[in-house]
Protein backbone atom coordinates (compact mmCIF):
# COMPACT_ATOMS: atom_id res chain seq x y z
CA UNK A 1 0.00 0.00 0.00
CA UNK A 2 1.18 3.29 -0.73
CA UNK A 3 1.40 6.06 1.33
CA UNK A 4 1.32 9.79 0.62
CA UNK A 5 2.48 12.41 2.99
CA UNK A 6 2.29 16.16 2.37
CA UNK A 7 2.71 17.83 5.38
CA UNK A 8 -0.70 17.06 8.16
CA UNK A 9 -2.00 14.94 4.89
CA UNK A 10 -1.20 11.36 5.57
CA UNK A 11 -3.39 8.93 2.97
CA UNK A 12 -3.03 5.63 1.42
CA UNK A 13 -3.36 4.94 -1.56
CA UNK A 14 -4.06 8.42 -2.93
CA UNK A 15 -5.71 9.80 -5.26
CA UNK A 16 -5.73 13.50 -6.61
CA UNK A 17 -7.94 15.07 -8.90
CA UNK A 18 -5.35 17.04 -11.26
CA UNK A 19 -5.62 20.87 -11.55
CA UNK A 20 -7.86 21.70 -14.52
CA UNK A 21 -8.46 25.30 -16.35
CA UNK A 22 -12.20 25.95 -16.64
CA UNK A 23 -12.63 22.63 -15.11
CA UNK A 24 -11.65 22.24 -11.25
CA UNK A 25 -13.70 24.67 -9.73
CA UNK A 26 -15.20 24.52 -6.55
CA UNK A 27 -18.25 22.94 -6.98
CA UNK A 28 -16.37 19.95 -9.53
CA UNK A 29 -13.69 19.92 -6.97
CA UNK A 30 -16.36 19.76 -4.04
CA UNK A 31 -18.04 16.90 -6.56
CA UNK A 32 -14.97 14.71 -6.84
CA UNK A 33 -14.05 14.65 -2.92
CA UNK A 34 -17.72 13.70 -2.80
CA UNK A 35 -16.54 10.72 -5.16
CA UNK A 36 -13.50 9.37 -3.46
CA UNK A 37 -10.72 11.90 -4.75
CA UNK A 38 -8.35 12.05 -1.48
CA UNK A 39 -6.95 15.76 -2.75
CA UNK A 40 -8.16 18.13 -5.10
CA UNK A 41 -6.21 21.04 -6.91
CA UNK A 42 -7.79 24.41 -7.69
CA UNK A 43 -7.74 25.48 -11.19
CA UNK A 44 -4.03 27.24 -11.95
CA UNK A 45 -4.23 31.18 -10.37
CA UNK A 46 -2.18 33.48 -12.15
CA UNK A 47 0.35 35.15 -9.64
CA UNK A 48 0.16 38.37 -12.00
CA UNK A 49 -3.58 37.96 -11.57
CA UNK A 50 -3.46 37.45 -7.29
CA UNK A 51 -0.61 40.27 -7.06
CA UNK A 52 -2.87 43.06 -9.26
CA UNK A 53 -5.87 41.94 -7.08
CA UNK A 54 -7.28 40.34 -10.98
CA UNK A 55 -11.29 39.38 -9.86
CA UNK A 56 -11.31 36.43 -11.79
CA UNK A 57 -7.33 35.52 -10.04
CA UNK A 58 -8.87 36.32 -6.92
CA UNK A 59 -12.11 34.13 -7.42
CA UNK A 60 -10.16 31.04 -7.90
CA UNK A 61 -8.91 31.34 -4.43
CA UNK A 62 -12.23 30.62 -2.79
CA UNK A 63 -12.56 27.23 -0.94
CA UNK A 64 -15.01 25.50 0.46
CA UNK A 65 -14.74 23.68 4.11
CA UNK A 66 -15.74 20.39 2.63
CA UNK A 67 -13.30 20.18 -0.10
CA UNK A 68 -10.02 19.85 2.28
CA UNK A 69 -7.32 18.45 1.54
CA UNK A 70 -7.19 21.35 -0.83
CA UNK A 71 -4.08 22.67 -2.51
CA UNK A 72 -3.81 26.13 -4.76
CA UNK A 73 -1.97 26.09 -8.01
CA UNK A 74 -0.06 28.90 -8.94
CA UNK A 75 1.59 29.90 -12.46
CA UNK A 76 4.08 32.50 -13.47
CA UNK A 77 7.79 33.50 -14.44
CA UNK A 78 8.96 35.88 -12.22
CA UNK A 79 10.19 34.44 -8.43
CA UNK A 80 9.51 37.88 -7.00
CA UNK A 81 6.16 37.90 -7.94
CA UNK A 82 5.13 34.20 -7.85
CA UNK A 83 6.84 34.51 -4.33
CA UNK A 84 4.06 37.51 -3.33
CA UNK A 85 1.49 35.44 -5.32
CA UNK A 86 2.30 32.76 -2.92
CA UNK A 87 2.05 34.78 0.45
CA UNK A 88 -1.59 35.86 -0.96
CA UNK A 89 -2.63 32.60 -1.62
CA UNK A 90 -1.93 31.00 1.56
CA UNK A 91 -4.41 33.14 3.28
CA UNK A 92 -6.84 31.08 1.73
CA UNK A 93 -6.45 28.58 3.92
CA UNK A 94 -5.32 25.50 1.83
CA UNK A 95 -3.57 22.50 2.59
CA UNK A 96 -0.63 23.36 0.51
CA UNK A 97 0.68 25.10 -2.25
CA UNK A 98 1.33 23.43 -6.03
CA UNK A 99 3.79 25.50 -8.52
CA UNK A 100 2.55 24.61 -12.04
CA UNK A 101 5.51 24.01 -13.92
CA UNK A 102 3.86 22.12 -16.60
CA UNK A 103 1.53 23.52 -18.80
CA UNK A 104 2.01 23.28 -22.32
CA UNK A 105 0.02 25.65 -24.00
CA UNK A 106 1.07 28.95 -25.96
CA UNK A 107 -0.22 31.41 -23.87
CA UNK A 108 1.21 30.23 -20.77
CA UNK A 109 4.81 28.95 -22.17
CA UNK A 110 5.01 32.78 -24.09
CA UNK A 111 5.01 34.30 -20.23
CA UNK A 112 8.00 32.10 -19.30
CA UNK A 113 5.67 30.15 -16.89
CA UNK A 114 4.60 26.49 -16.39
CA UNK A 115 6.64 24.31 -19.02
CA UNK A 116 8.57 26.99 -20.24
CA UNK A 117 10.59 26.48 -17.05
CA UNK A 118 11.74 23.25 -18.36
CA UNK A 119 14.16 25.31 -20.19
CA UNK A 120 15.97 26.95 -17.63
CA UNK A 121 15.99 24.01 -14.83
CA UNK A 122 18.10 26.77 -13.09
CA UNK A 123 15.39 29.58 -13.06
CA UNK A 124 13.01 26.86 -12.05
CA UNK A 125 14.63 26.03 -8.90
CA UNK A 126 15.29 29.93 -7.79
CA UNK A 127 11.69 30.49 -8.96
CA UNK A 128 10.54 27.60 -6.26
CA UNK A 129 13.11 28.19 -3.50
CA UNK A 130 11.80 31.50 -3.85
CA UNK A 131 8.22 30.76 -2.88
CA UNK A 132 9.15 27.79 -0.61
CA UNK A 133 11.09 30.01 1.49
CA UNK A 134 7.70 32.93 1.31
CA UNK A 135 5.10 30.64 3.17
CA UNK A 136 4.59 28.73 5.98
CA UNK A 137 2.79 26.37 3.85
CA UNK A 138 3.87 22.86 2.31
CA UNK A 139 5.02 23.51 -1.26
CA UNK A 140 4.42 21.23 -4.27
CA UNK A 141 5.59 21.00 -7.73
CA UNK A 142 3.64 19.31 -10.84
CA UNK A 143 6.13 19.84 -14.08
CA UNK A 144 6.36 16.90 -17.27
CA UNK A 145 9.87 15.11 -18.40
CA UNK A 146 11.68 17.76 -20.01
CA UNK A 147 10.62 20.28 -22.64
CA UNK A 148 11.01 17.90 -25.50
CA UNK A 149 11.75 14.10 -26.07
CA UNK A 150 15.60 14.71 -26.57
CA UNK A 151 16.00 17.09 -23.38
CA UNK A 152 14.58 14.71 -20.26
CA UNK A 153 15.51 16.54 -17.34
CA UNK A 154 13.22 15.55 -14.85
CA UNK A 155 15.81 13.37 -12.55
CA UNK A 156 18.00 15.63 -11.43
CA UNK A 157 15.71 18.43 -11.41
CA UNK A 158 13.67 16.29 -9.23
CA UNK A 159 16.77 16.38 -6.55
CA UNK A 160 17.37 20.11 -6.98
CA UNK A 161 13.49 20.49 -5.99
CA UNK A 162 13.89 18.61 -3.01
CA UNK A 163 17.09 20.04 -1.73
CA UNK A 164 15.20 23.66 -2.31
CA UNK A 165 12.61 22.41 -0.36
CA UNK A 166 9.35 20.80 -2.27
CA UNK A 167 7.46 18.17 0.25
CA UNK A 168 6.04 16.57 -3.34
CA UNK A 169 6.58 16.44 -7.15
CA UNK A 170 3.80 15.36 -9.83
CA UNK A 171 4.97 14.31 -12.72
CA UNK A 172 2.97 14.49 -15.91
CA UNK A 173 4.89 11.57 -17.85
CA UNK A 174 5.21 13.16 -21.21
CA UNK A 175 7.53 15.89 -22.27
CA UNK A 176 6.31 19.87 -23.23
CA UNK A 177 6.07 19.10 -27.03
CA UNK A 178 3.59 16.03 -26.83
CA UNK A 179 1.24 18.41 -25.36
CA UNK A 180 -1.53 15.46 -24.41
CA UNK A 181 -0.59 13.27 -27.39
CA UNK A 182 1.41 10.16 -27.67
CA UNK A 183 1.91 8.31 -24.92
CA UNK A 184 2.57 8.97 -21.37
CA UNK A 185 6.05 6.97 -20.19
CA UNK A 186 5.55 5.75 -16.80
CA UNK A 187 9.32 4.45 -16.72
CA UNK A 188 10.65 7.54 -15.11
CA UNK A 189 8.63 7.28 -12.14
CA UNK A 190 10.77 4.54 -10.35
CA UNK A 191 13.88 6.38 -11.66
CA UNK A 192 12.72 9.25 -9.86
CA UNK A 193 12.33 7.66 -6.76
CA UNK A 194 15.39 6.02 -6.72
CA UNK A 195 16.95 9.11 -6.46
CA UNK A 196 14.55 11.18 -4.07
CA UNK A 197 12.88 11.11 -0.57
CA UNK A 198 9.98 13.17 -1.13
CA UNK A 199 6.72 11.98 -2.57
CA UNK A 200 6.22 10.83 -6.09
CA UNK A 201 2.99 11.40 -7.44
CA UNK A 202 2.00 9.79 -11.28
CA UNK A 203 0.01 11.57 -13.85
CA UNK A 204 -0.86 11.07 -17.69
CA UNK A 205 -2.88 8.12 -19.04
CA UNK A 206 -4.75 7.27 -16.21
CA UNK A 207 -7.78 7.10 -17.49
CA UNK A 208 -9.68 3.73 -15.78
CA UNK A 209 -9.60 2.25 -12.40
CA UNK A 210 -7.08 -0.51 -14.15
CA UNK A 211 -4.74 2.04 -15.23
CA UNK A 212 -5.05 3.12 -11.19
CA UNK A 213 -3.72 -0.25 -10.00
CA UNK A 214 -1.09 -0.44 -12.87
CA UNK A 215 0.17 2.62 -12.07
CA UNK A 216 0.57 2.05 -8.32
CA UNK A 217 2.01 -1.46 -9.19
CA UNK A 218 3.94 -0.74 -12.01
CA UNK A 219 5.80 2.25 -10.96
CA UNK A 220 5.67 2.16 -7.01
CA UNK A 221 4.34 6.15 -6.88
CA UNK A 222 3.02 7.26 -3.77
CA UNK A 223 -0.32 9.20 -5.28
CA UNK A 224 -2.06 9.10 -8.96
CA UNK A 225 -3.74 12.14 -10.33
CA UNK A 226 -6.35 11.88 -12.48
CA UNK A 227 -7.20 14.60 -15.28
CA UNK A 228 -9.16 14.56 -18.10
CA UNK A 229 -10.60 11.40 -17.24
CA UNK A 230 -12.47 12.83 -14.43
CA UNK A 231 -14.30 15.30 -16.58
CA UNK A 232 -17.62 14.65 -16.72
CA UNK A 233 -16.86 11.64 -14.94
CA UNK A 234 -16.27 11.87 -11.09
CA UNK A 235 -17.60 8.30 -10.88
CA UNK A 236 -13.94 7.42 -11.92
CA UNK A 237 -12.20 7.95 -8.12
CA UNK A 238 -14.88 5.81 -6.72
CA UNK A 239 -14.39 2.95 -8.81
CA UNK A 240 -11.05 3.00 -8.86
CA UNK A 241 -11.29 2.84 -4.63
CA UNK A 242 -13.42 -0.12 -4.66
CA UNK A 243 -11.14 -1.58 -7.36
CA UNK A 244 -7.91 -0.93 -5.59
CA UNK A 245 -10.20 -2.43 -2.01
CA UNK A 246 -11.61 -5.41 -3.66
CA UNK A 247 -9.57 -6.26 -6.76
CA UNK A 248 -12.91 -6.21 -8.68
CA UNK A 249 -14.01 -3.57 -11.16
CA UNK A 250 -17.00 -2.29 -10.41
CA UNK A 251 -20.08 -1.37 -13.07
CA UNK A 252 -20.00 1.42 -14.99
CA UNK A 253 -22.52 4.00 -13.65
CA UNK A 254 -25.72 3.50 -15.08
CA UNK A 255 -27.56 6.43 -17.38
CA UNK A 256 -29.74 7.19 -14.48
CA UNK A 257 -26.75 7.89 -12.46
CA UNK A 258 -24.96 9.88 -14.52
CA UNK A 259 -27.25 11.94 -15.51
CA UNK A 260 -28.57 12.37 -11.74
CA UNK A 261 -24.48 13.18 -11.46
CA UNK A 262 -24.63 16.05 -14.10
CA UNK A 263 -27.79 17.95 -12.14
CA UNK A 264 -26.39 17.75 -8.67
CA UNK A 265 -22.78 19.07 -10.20
CA UNK A 266 -24.95 21.91 -12.48
CA UNK A 267 -27.17 22.56 -8.96
CA UNK A 268 -24.19 22.89 -7.25
CA UNK A 269 -22.60 25.37 -9.26
CA UNK A 270 -25.78 27.48 -9.42
CA UNK A 271 -25.40 27.74 -5.59
CA UNK A 272 -22.10 29.21 -5.68
CA UNK A 273 -22.44 31.17 -8.98
CA UNK A 274 -26.14 32.11 -9.52
CA UNK A 275 -28.37 30.29 -12.14
CA UNK A 276 -27.99 32.59 -15.12
CA UNK A 277 -24.03 32.10 -15.08
CA UNK A 278 -24.21 28.39 -13.86
CA UNK A 279 -25.98 27.33 -16.85
CA UNK A 280 -23.63 29.14 -19.04
CA UNK A 281 -20.34 27.96 -17.98
CA UNK A 282 -21.71 23.90 -17.18
CA UNK A 283 -22.46 23.60 -20.76
CA UNK A 284 -18.32 22.50 -21.19
CA UNK A 285 -19.33 19.26 -18.99
CA UNK A 286 -22.71 17.88 -20.96
CA UNK A 287 -19.90 15.80 -23.22
CA UNK A 288 -18.69 14.10 -20.34
CA UNK A 289 -21.65 13.36 -18.59
CA UNK A 290 -23.93 12.68 -21.52
CA UNK A 291 -20.55 10.79 -23.76
CA UNK A 292 -22.03 7.40 -25.31
CA UNK A 293 -25.49 7.40 -24.23
CA UNK A 294 -28.06 6.89 -26.92
CA UNK A 295 -29.23 10.14 -28.75
CA UNK A 296 -26.96 12.26 -26.73
CA UNK A 297 -25.76 14.66 -29.30
CA UNK A 298 -28.82 15.90 -30.10
CA UNK A 299 -29.68 16.28 -25.96
CA UNK A 300 -26.53 17.81 -25.87
CA UNK A 301 -27.37 20.74 -28.92
CA UNK A 302 -30.05 21.39 -27.03
CA UNK A 303 -28.97 21.59 -23.78
CA UNK A 304 -26.56 24.31 -25.14
CA UNK A 305 -28.90 26.59 -26.24
CA UNK A 306 -31.36 26.65 -22.32
CA UNK A 307 -30.66 29.53 -20.77
CA UNK A 308 -32.38 28.79 -17.34
CA UNK A 309 -32.00 26.11 -14.50
CA UNK A 310 -35.33 24.31 -14.56
CA UNK A 311 -35.43 24.10 -18.65
CA UNK A 312 -32.40 22.42 -18.12
CA UNK A 313 -33.17 20.21 -15.80
CA UNK A 314 -36.58 19.84 -17.07
CA UNK A 315 -34.56 18.39 -20.37
CA UNK A 316 -32.17 16.65 -18.60
CA UNK A 317 -34.98 14.24 -16.49
CA UNK A 318 -36.87 13.61 -19.79
CA UNK A 319 -34.10 12.29 -21.46
CA UNK A 320 -33.75 10.14 -18.01
CA UNK A 321 -37.04 9.00 -18.40
CA UNK A 322 -36.54 7.83 -21.72
CA UNK A 323 -33.42 6.50 -21.48
CA UNK A 324 -35.25 4.60 -18.51
CA UNK A 325 -38.00 3.26 -20.67
CA UNK A 326 -35.51 2.04 -23.64
CA UNK A 327 -34.80 -1.96 -22.90
CA UNK A 328 -31.08 -1.62 -24.67
CA UNK A 329 -30.76 2.37 -26.37
CA UNK A 330 -27.79 1.81 -28.62
CA UNK A 331 -24.52 3.39 -27.56
CA UNK A 332 -23.07 5.97 -30.16
CA UNK A 333 -19.26 6.30 -30.80
CA UNK A 334 -17.34 7.87 -28.14
CA UNK A 335 -13.96 8.65 -27.77
CA UNK A 336 -12.42 8.30 -24.04
CA UNK A 337 -11.30 10.95 -22.25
Amino acid sequence: MARLRIGHIDVADALLLAPMEDVTDRAFRLICRRMGADIVYTEFISSDGLVRNAWRSVEKLTLHPQEHPVAVQIFGGDPEVMAHAARIAEQAEPDFLDINCGCWVQNVVARNAGAALLRDPDRMVKLVRDVVRSTRLPVTVKTRLGWSRDSIVIVELAQRLEEVGIAALCVHCRTRDQGHSGSADWSWIPRIKERVSIPVILNGDVRTPEDVRRAFEQTGCDGVMIGRAAIGNPFIFQRAKEYLRTGVVPPEPSASERIQMCLEHLRLLADFVGEERAVCEFRRFYAGYLRGLYGSAAVRNELMQLRELAAVEDRLLSYAELLGRESHPLPEASTPV
